[in-house]
């Protein structure tokens, strides 16, 4: 893998602060050259300075909104105050080799989007921080700390998982916005299924080059979405890459440099401690408002009771919107629910396909560890449901449902706060003395009284496919990936190795059996979302090669489990050639109702060209065959999780 140069844009002049009060405005931060300057050959416009037209997206409102009421209805509106005549200029990051770069105050349009006032009891203004902090002395005060936590105490050389170096090379460096931008079918017809809507990926992507310690998991959210025309005549796919405006996001592109330090990397030891002052300190002053939001919205997606959102499971989700006529992407709000949703919520909620109900969590290092609720159809929440029996924090990125339970894993990556005070780590590790636990409770509880926890030695679930009741209700059976090399999992994912396990739960005797799918490192699975909480017979998974980086997908047939290797059907994307997670589309329009009866959709990036493409895959097909290709006229970088969304929800998306 190419490495990419990293130099440092500090200098002692930072500390003055007449340098401040001479309006000038440093970043202190990175500038790198990203391997074969594949950004630059892939979008024209990286490393370009934007015009004043360009330089924010219609939606680009210098404040974001929470939306305080259930989101069926909502109208928002997007401030923009005039900025100084020396701030209007946006410029890009350079991927060329320089010394000293600096980056200016983002600028923001002048004017304001003709929208709608919110009512004063569904939706209040976010407050920003004041103009004046970017040129203040607190300000330089802190950034002057921050680098010298980060050239002295904890510089990114010294743990190379985490230098930028490493982790923001080939193509999971970071891309400029891109506009609605017209791409050309190069291959075959978009299936009729696909017609009118919009493949939307969410993804990690720094705002600003990282000016110490980066883990993958802390980049800033960007939405990649490609609106599919709805007919042969109708026009082009057309993509558009948006970052999630977060308030984080937005403090930090005021500020024109990272403010918030960066949670998966940047509380280690003594540095961690460091920083965690530094981070007091602006709060203190006044240069953020952790009230407002930590979270980077960067993980997933989830479209229920007609809004979308992308979710981040640090913070609540945020309300975004994909325009079915012109596909651009804007960013509503952060929605807390009528004010009953606080704190956080999983980037796994589970949409049952037949109630329209939501079921969702969210877990942290206080008691209750973890807190389970639902959302009815029309997107009302309900009561938190808090769990006091997990009796440790710990990481629980996902859970599953059935038609009458939702099942909770506890795993061996476990919250350690003291660990980074007295033992020099990271707040969050790995326990291998811990016993994995999977917790059983019914989904409609209102309490955790009827809470059962079984032992599962051994059993690492990051992410579920599905779970089902058999034997009239008395077992459970789960699918998912194991991860067999649990302490890697956030520090040396290349090194992980996922085996794909069907769990079966006795509810009558408490018995726990395991068998094994595959022998393949399958991750990212997927199902027909009609089939989630039900028995089913495919799952599609990504092909590690290696993590996090999918060289293929393999379709398996749970039905095999106990006669090897339930492998059914693959498709290896080609030397060089890999994608993220596959997402399954149910053909409702010329398929016959079978559970495979639907395409497979993922981003696919060359390596050796620097090609993009939206590949469509036949899920039925033995060999998973492309159907349709598009040409992409941007990298998409390498990501996370993805959404279909029909052309009938965009339609019917709330304004």
């Amino acid at each position: 893998m190419e490495r990419a140069l990293v130099t440092s844009s500090f200098s002692m002049a930072d500390l003055c602060p007449a340098t401040a009060a001479q309006g000038v405005s440093r970043s202190m931060r990175l500038s790198y050259v990203s391997p074969t300057a594949s950004a630059a050959a892939q979008n024209p416009s990286y490393g370009r300075k934007k015009n004043a037209s360009s330089s924010a997206p219609p939606s680009g409102a210098a404040s974001a909104t929470v939306i305080t009421s259930p989101p069926a209805t909502y109208d928002v509106q997007y401030p923009t105050p005039t900025r100084p005549a020396e701030q209007t200029e946006q410029d890009e990051e350079h991927l060329v080799a320089k010394p000293k770069t600096t980056r200016s105050v983002a600028a923001a349009t002048n004017g304001r989007a003709s929208r709608a006032a919110p009512r004063p009891s569904q939706s209040r203004p976010r407050r920003r921080p004041a103009q004046a902090a970017a040129t203040s002395l607190p300000v330089t005060f802190c950034n002057a700390l921050e680098e010298m936590i980060n050239t002295f105490i904890d510089p990114p050389a010294l743990r190379p998982t985490v230098d930028p170096r490493n982790v923001l090379t080939s193509n999971f460096a970071p891309v400029d916005e891109l506009p609605p931008t017209p791409c050309r079918i190069v291959r075959g017809a978009i299936p009729r299924c696909l017609a009118g809507g919009a493949y939307i990926r969410n993804a990690p992507n720094p705002q600003h080059l990282p000016r110490g310690p980066h883990h993958l998991f802390d980049g800033d959210g960007m939405l990649h979405s490609l609106l599919l025309p709805a007919s042969p005549s109708s026009g082009d796919p057309v993509l558009c890459s948006r970052y999630v405006q977060t308030y984080k996001y937005l403090v930090e592109r005021d500020a024109g440099a990272p403010v918030m330090p960066n949670v998966f990397s940047g509380f280690h030891g003594v540095a961690g401690l460091a920083r965690g002052a530094v981070l007091a300190a602006r709060v203190l002053t006044g240069q953020m408002n952790p009230i407002e939001g930590i979270g980077l919205a960067n993980t997933s997606l989830a479209y229920f009771a007609g809004h979308l959102y992308a979710l981040g499971e640090p913070d609540l989700p945020y309300a975004v919107r994909v325009d079915p006529a012109t596909g651009e992407v804007t960013t509503h709000g952060r929605c807390d629910f009528g004010g009953r949703l606080v704190m956080g919520m999983t980037a796994h909620p589970k949409k049952d396909p037949v109630t329209g109900e939501l079921f969702a969590f969210r877990y942290g290092p206080m008691p209750p560890f973890v807190t389970y609720f639902r959302f009815d159809p029309a997107g009302n929440k309900g009561a938190d449901v808090p769990i006091f029996s997990v009796q440790q924090p710990s990481f629980l990125h996902d859970f599953a449902i059935t038609e009458r339970y939702a099942i909770f894993p506890e795993i061996q990556i476990v919250m350690k706060p003291m660990d980074m005070v007295v033992g020099g780590g990271s707040p969050v590790g790995s326990d291998p003395g811990k016993v994995p636990r999977l917790g059983v409770l019914p989904r409609y509880a209102t309490d955790e009284s009827e809470m059962r926890w079984f032992e599962v030695p051994g059993f690492n679930m990051m992410h579920s496919v599905n779970a089902w009741e058999e034997a009239g209700g008395e077992e459970i059976v789960l699918v998912a990936p194991n991860m067999l090399s649990i302490e890697h999992v956030l520090e040396r994912m290349e090194l992980v190795h996922a085996c794909v396990e069907k769990v079966r739960i006795s509810l009558r005797t408490g018995a726990v059996t395991r068998t094994p799918l595959a022998a393949g490192n399958l991750e990212f699975g997927v199902i027909n979302p009609a089939c989630l909480g039900r028995r089913n017979l495919y799952g599609y998974f990504g092909v590690a090669d290696p993590m996090p980086k999918i060289g293929g997908v393999a379709k398996l047939d749970f039905d095999r489990a106990g006669l090897g290797d339930c492998t059914v059907a693959r498709r290896d994307f080609g030397p060089g050639c890999f994608a993220g997670e596959p997402f399954f589309v149910p053909d409702d329009v010329e398929g016959n109702g079978n559970e495979d009866d639907g395409y497979l959709v993922c981003y696919v990036h060359n390596e050796r060209t620097g090609e993009n493409r939206f590949v469509v895959m036949d899920a039925r097909s033995p060999d998973l065959d492309i159907v349709s290709e598009v040409q992409l006229p941007g990298r998409v970088p390498y990501g996370f999780h993805g959404l279909f969304v029909t052309q009938a929800e965009l339609r019917s998306q709330h304004q």
